[in-house]
């Protein structure tokens, strides 16, 4: 009872510790961003709104939050000696590191150059200095680099088991500039989870605070001398994935996405483990840890560079590309796509075409419709006053689409100066591809 009454006052005060740190709300403001970039490129694109970058926020604030309690309650068992001074080396790292590209805010890069610096160190007499340098090499020195590295693998586990869970949920259609300024159809899975944690720590690893000296029910894995006493540290950090496919339906990219994450996991906490084993392994668990997420990026180029574009139109109608929320499309069981075959008993090639063939009954919608596996199926749904006046289909780009995808802002500098989220192509007034 005693320790049980120790680890939720030392979890409270963990707790207030979190939330006077800036790096939390500063994941918060990033994720906004984005998340708002995403919303004015839906509306630039097919002027509808698709998703709400308040709602998309909220829960990735409530679910960084559970993944956050299921990572703290892991690392309670692992062991770390993580302080303060080790979060704000990992987050002026990633801050540097998104100056030059936004996707290095993933906390594996900077874990990785940290672990790599620290190394470096060994060899330097710079910890032997009275200066501010030597003040900061101390610091570096202190980090507990390896226990930064099977951090890391444990929030990757985390995000594959989002990414898996949720990651179709966050895509969003787009018109996307193909082969010979061609427009194709694709979508951008973009996902971002803040995700606070908890850490037990020895208070041999702990900077300043409270402590308990009672006795752990348990002893975890790795660490100091446990028996000096122990105490939480609050570590804000950040988890998350962006990919862009023109060859899948978004929850097949999202199940690639997650399988390489959980390779990616399992591997580096590999590769940690060894490090803590021999220290001299140090280096080559860093190179793990940046060269591997790289290959994860380089996966899924590979893997879209292997197959045919799918959300483009054929011999057999209009492709779908993305689904209005709301809409008689939806209620009909319409899906990304599927293909467009005949409305209300006519052949629909044309966007001209499905305008027509939809208003050849006002009250009735009947549809022939191909599915994703090339086999025929019908809806057909009674059309009333107030409803959604139009079917709700987002269709893959023409030659008329006059709006298609920018490429995103590389670097924060980009974001902050919010660069358009789409590009125009062409002359004449933009044509709505929302039917």
């Amino acid at each position: 009872m005693e320790t049980a009454l120790a680890m939720l006052q030392l979890l409270a005060e963990s707790v207030l510790q979190l939330l006077i740190q800036p790096f939390y709300y500063i994941a918060v403001l990033f994720i906004i961003l984005q998340y708002s970039r995403q919303m004015r490129m839906e509306r630039q694109l097919f002027a509808v709104k698709l998703h709400s970058w308040v709602n998309l926020t909220a829960k990735a604030m409530l679910t960084g939050l559970l993944a956050g309690l299921a990572v703290s309650i892991a690392g309670a068992f692992i062991g770390t000696t993580l302080t303060p001074s080790a979060v704000l080396w990992l987050w002026v790292v990633a801050a540097i590191l998104m100056l030059i590209r936004i996707r290095y805010l993933c906390f594996a890069y900077s874990a990785g150059i940290i672990a790599i610096m620290q190394w470096v160190l060994a060899f330097t007499p710079l910890a032997e200095r009275t200066d501010w340098i030597g003040s900061m090499a101390v610091s570096l020195a202190g980090v507990d680099a390896v226990g930064l590295l099977l951090l890391v693998a444990l929030l990757h586990l985390a995000e594959a088991i989002l990414v898996k869970m949720q990651g179709d949920r966050l895509a969003t259609p787009l018109f996307l500039e193909g082969k010979r300024g061609k427009l194709v159809g694709g979508y951008l899975l973009q996902g971002f989870w803040p995700v606070p944690l908890f850490l037990l720590v020895p208070v041999a690893g702990s900077a300043s605070g409270s402590v308990s000296t009672s006795a752990l029910p348990w002893t975890p894995l790795f660490g100091a001398d446990w028996s000096q006493g122990w105490t939480f540290v609050a570590l804000p950090m950040i988890i998350g994935f962006t990919e862009m496919t023109r060859t899948m339906l978004p929850q097949v990219k999202a199940r690639h996405a997650a399988q390489g994450l959980l390779l990616y996991s399992i591997l580096l906490a590999g590769a940690a483990i060894a490090a803590w084993w021999q220290p001299i392994l140090l280096p080559l668990a860093a190179a793990v840890a940046i060269l591997l997420h790289e290959a994860i990026v380089w996966r899924s180029k590979l893997a879209e560079s292997k197959l045919k574009p799918l959300y483009v139109h054929d011999t057999r109608g209009l492709r779908i590309l993305g689904i209005v929320p709301g809409t008689p499309a939806e209620a009909m069981g319409l899906a990304a796509g599927e293909i467009l075959h005949k409305v209300n008993g006519t052949r629909v090639l044309t966007k001209e075409e499905l305008y027509s063939a939809l208003a050849i009954n006002s009250a009735f919608c009947k549809l022939e419709v191909y599915n994703i596996e090339g086999e025929l199926k019908f809806a057909q749904k009674a059309r009333y006053a107030g409803e959604h006046h139009q079917l709700g289909v987002i269709l893959a780009p023409d030659e008329q689409a006059n709006y298609y995808a920018a490429s995103g802002p590389a670097s924060l500098v980009g974001l902050l100066r919010g660069m358009r989220a789409a590009n125009r192509r062409g002359k004449g007034e933009p044509r709505d591809s929302n039917l």
